[in-house]
């Protein structure tokens, strides 16, 4: 049976337009379920990082939710440390996209500025307060440049907000096996119990190449292998918890 071109490129257009009907029905369909296993996501992960979640814990959203009674998202200015009022919604996503989507002062020295170009700290940040009894904790939202990638993450203090509780990155594309082991537990703990400060109220928190931390206190043992993803790790942690970033808001509520 022949077939004339006008019938090919009609049955082409046609299969096209069913199946961009179909595809774009299923997106609208799952749009409220991936809205929610999203937000899951994120609970689970301030979550863990403040200890209330084991590290392979995974709740259910209703789980999720009671736990999150005892969260409070404080909305910051990052210039002058106050509370503006409580966030809308822990959603990451729109202060990283004022961030990436802002100017680079050519005289900032953060991490930002090397190379990563992700922005400038938005003047308005989200806190995490915890406030269950025996677990009261700051969360902080993190990211920055790795080797490969831009790494996202959390950071947990306690309420002294000098002494770390907890760390998480939520996602990067570090290398598995040497850079992505940012993300073993087991790394992890290392930084659990470090300060953030030292005497003179400055970022300290240091992460050294493998086998060379010397401060107990402030040096955090790097990944072997992976001296650039860890080295980075420690840049990031130094310019959210210093001036530019959480640090007139912790100078502050630390009082």
């Amino acid at each position: 049976m022949d077939f004339s071109n006008r019938y090919i490129v009609g049955f082409a257009l046609a299969l096209c337009l069913v199946c961009s009907l179909a595809v774009s029905s299923t997106a609208v369909a799952l749009k409220d379920r991936q809205e929610a296993n999203k937000k899951l996501d994120m609970q689970t992960q301030i979550l863990r990082v403040a200890g209330l979640l084991e590290a392979d814990a995974s709740p259910t959203a209703e789980e999720a939710e009671a736990m999150f009674a005892d969260v409070e998202t404080l909305l910051i200015d990052t210039k002058t440390g106050d509370v503006i009022g409580p966030a809308e919604d822990i959603d990451p996503g729109p202060v990283i996209k004022a961030a990436k989507n802002s100017s680079v002062s050519t005289e900032t020295t953060s991490t930002f500025a090397k190379g990563a170009r992700l922005g400038r700290i938005p003047n308005e940040l989200k806190v995490m307060k915890i406030t269950s009894p025996g677990n009261e904790c700051y969360v902080f939202l993190i990211w920055g440049n790795g080797l490969w990638s831009t790494m996202y993450g959390y950071i947990a203090l306690e309420p002294d907000l000098q002494t770390v509780k907890g760390i998480t990155f939520y996602e990067h594309g570090e290398t598995p096996g040497l850079g992505g082991e940012i993300d073993n537990p087991r790394w992890k703990e290392r930084w659990n119990g470090k300060l953030v400060y030292n005497s003179a109220g400055e970022p300290a928190l240091n992460v050294t190449k493998g086998g060379m931390a010397k401060d107990a206190n402030h040096d955090v043992d790097g990944i072997s292998g992976a001296t650039i993803t860890s080295v980075a790790v420690g840049y990031t942690v130094q310019t959210w918890l210093g001036e530019e970033g959480f640090g007139a808001f912790i100078k502050k509520e630390a009082k």
